[in-house]
């Protein structure tokens, strides 16, 4: 059942609540900021300036002082695009964001981008922007503190795991698809410490949302297992602060996520600007803007912050510095109770990696037929015996990713009797955007190495939120089998071809795609190394293990290429990744036969290779050696660099189609004599 509280006079329910004159300034700031930069979107900014100021001076506990302290509350804006209100708010809670900031907003090498970024701004807790993320992200970040509060603090009463994570969305985030899966997510998972205030402003850019929205808002998310509650505007018009106040203190179901549609009218109390979508996403101008004043009773001077809202700075600083203090004392008493424990927590804080994983990793005996898919699969459960942060799950393919922790239950509330909220195994259901959002609030909880897999065709549901990881170069790894055609008989809807190429253009992103079981053993380990966005690419099929001893591999797969065959004098050089370095072996072999010399190297991650030192790329793939085949079956697109001009590519730039995996790679091309042919002619050219 859905609450309504009943509206109130704004002009006496603040009292008590928020100071007016801080409120004022807020909206102010916002509107002069924007005015300035003769851009951004003034209009949620300058109504919300009550709501943001209410949260962060009495509902989320935080710390000015240490935007990093480990048990702060979590606040997202996934309307990034009202990023001057989170700025703002921000100046005037005592972070390190100055009035020089706000006048810098929105122009070159500011500290308040046009939408907010992670690692750039202090109290930025995640790169928003893109419409649904921010909340989704958010469900991640819910979902991984009740999962180190279960890990490492089950039976506490009041915990210092116990953090709540609060997101002020919009209509635009409600309308993507992704809030939908992060809905649903969400509710499944009965996450109790997330809440999110919904801004109903029936306004979007092109006009009043019922020209896209018919939909009772409320209703969908009680049906996906919510907790929802509505406050209506003030009888003045402007936010009822009282009662968003007592919806946020009011009892409710612990097991449940919050929703608290709140009504408000953009760019309240702006005379000619409230209400109106022109409001969004363009400056008031100078005339509304002196308008916003009379109308605020204000005679503040562009940017000016009085002595009395300076001093209401002053209260927030210290009422961090006593949540804080109350926190360090509940964590010593914690650390005290059970110091192993302690000890067992830091480490997974520090993503510390064992020193004896690598000797209980899986290992494979040369010429071997294994798929990649199974190899990783054996890998997690090395990993996940002595990684305890090591938990993930995949859209509804835990089988055939091979991602399931084998005896690390189901990650669930307990009252499903389906899991625990310690368990290693996420059911994401056919949800892959809302899986790859969540992973990135994981990764930014600290401490968890989060992996989730689909196959590689559908990273495309994935792609904006890959993209926001590598932003913001979070630690988490995508899995991707069914790599290629080599997935034979689903056909072309389930066969990559360009995917490959697409995911390597994501600037920060890394690709690797190892070419044999202990290749992908390698890459794991690799992975754990790196602090960064990994995407494994795995085959279905059976592929031989390659003669090459460990050390080498590891140290190959860590540089991203390295040569697996070799000879005194190559004629040429075959490149490939993946499955295919089986076929440029054996494609060297009849080479070898008719008098050719090939050099082969496995290329399992271009990223890494690129990353290493001139001298090391110039002794596995010399300048001078220009007679060069590159062998995958994927898009040619993108390898035109390393095979060089006088080179070939053996690729597949054209749907796949349905047919037993060894058929469809010979329809595709990808055979040893489609290689040889290519070797002899570069072999030959001038």
């Amino acid at each position: 059942m859905t609450t309504t509280h009943a509206p109130t006079d704004s002009s006496t329910a603040w009292g008590g609540l928020i100071d007016p004159l801080t409120v004022t300034t807020a909206r102010l700031l916002s509107a002069d900021a924007v005015e300035k930069a003769a851009s951004g979107h003034p209009g949620t900014a300058i109504a919300l300036a009550p709501v943001a100021t209410l949260l962060f001076r009495n509902h989320i506990r935080h710390d000015p002082r240490d935007p990093e302290w480990a048990g702060r509350d979590r606040f997202v804006l996934s309307c990034g695009h009202a990023s001057i209100l989170l700025y703002t708010q921000l100046h005037l809670s005592g972070y390190d964001v100055t009035i020089d900031d706000l006048k810098a907003f929105r122009t070159l090498g500011s500290r308040t981008p046009g939408h907010p970024e992670y690692g750039h701004t202090a109290g930025v807790e995640t790169t928003t922007g893109p419409l649904g993320q921010g909340l989704a992200t958010a469900v991640g970040t819910a979902m991984a503190f009740a999962h180190e509060r279960a890990e490492f603090d089950e039976d506490g009463v009041s915990s210092p795991f116990d953090r709540h994570v609060w997101v002020l969305a919009s209509d635009g985030d409600l309308q993507e698809g992704l809030s939908y899966e992060a809905g649903a997510i969400a509710g499944r998972m009965s996450l109790g410490n997330l809440t999110v205030v919904y801004d109903d402003n029936d306004i979007q850019i092109e006009g009043d949302t019922r020209l896209t929205s018919s939909e009772n808002v409320a209703q969908r998310f009680e049906a996906q297992g919510w907790h929802v509650l509505t406050v209506g505007l003030a009888a003045d018009g402007d936010i009822d602060v009282a009662g968003l106040d007592a919806a946020l203190r009011a009892e409710r179901p612990l097991d449940k996520p919050r929703l608290v549609i709140l009504k408000s009218q953009i760019a309240f109390p702006a005379p000619n600007a409230v209400g109106t979508a022109g409001s969004h996403g363009a400056p008031l101008g100078g005339a509304e803007v002196a308008n916003l004043r009379t109308a605020l009773g204000s005679d503040l001077e562009p940017f000016e912050v009085p002595e009395s809202v300076h001093a209401g700075i002053d209260d927030v600083v210290s009422r961090g510095a006593e949540l804080r203090r109350e926190w360090d004392a509940r964590v010593s008493a914690w650390r005290e109770a059970d110091p192993v424990r302690a000890d067992r927590h830091a480490a997974f804080l520090r993503r510390e990696v064992p020193s004896g994983l690598a000797a209980a990793m899986p290992t494979y005996e040369p010429g071997a037929s294994v798929s990649t898919r199974d190899a990783s699969g054996a890998a997690i459960q090395a990993i996940a015996a002595q990684v305890p942060g090591l938990w993930g799950g995949s859209a509804d393919l835990a089988e055939p990713n091979r991602t399931a922790i084998t005896g690390g239950g189901s990650f669930l509330p307990e009252s499903t009797s389906l899991g625990t909220l310690r368990g290693r195994n996420i059911h994401w259901g056919v949800r892959e955007h809302g899986m790859a959002a969540a992973m990135n609030g994981i990764a930014l909880a600290g401490g968890w190495r989060v992996f989730a897999g689909t196959f590689l065709v559908f990273s495309d549901y994935q792609r904006p939120s890959i993209r926001l990881a590598s932003l913001m170069q979070l630690p988490v790894t995508y899995i991707w089998s069914h790599d290629s055609v080599a997935l034979g008989q689903d056909g072309p809807t389930h066969q990559p071809i360009e995917h490959l190429a697409s995911l390597r253009a994501i600037p920060g992103f890394t690709v690797v795609r190892p070419a044999d079981a202990n290749e992908t053993v390698a890459a794991w380990a690799a992975v754990l190394e790196k602090e960064q966005p990994v995407g494994l690419v795995l085959g279905r099929q059976g592929v031989p293990v390659l003669d090459i001893p460990a050390a080498e591999v590891a140290e190959g797969v860590r540089r991203g290429a390295y040569i697996v065959r070799n000879t005194a004098t190559p004629d040429v050089v075959l490149i490939a990744t993946g499955s295919e370095v089986a076929v440029a072996l054996v494609a060297a072999d009849e080479l070898a036969a008719e008098g050719i010399e090939a050099r082969v190297i496995s290329m399992p991650s271009r990223e890494w290779f690129t990353a290493q030192s001139a001298e090391y790329r110039e002794l596995i793939l010399p300048a001078s050696l220009s007679a060069r085949v590159v062998v995958e079956a994927a898009s040619s697109f993108g390898w035109h660099d390393i095979a060089g001009p006088a080179g070939e590519i053996v690729g597949i730039d054209e749907f796949g189609l349905s047919a037993p995996a060894d058929e469809a790679l010979a329809a595709r091309g990808i055979t040893v004599s489609h290689v040889v042919v290519a070797a002899k002619r570069v072999s030959t050219r001038d």
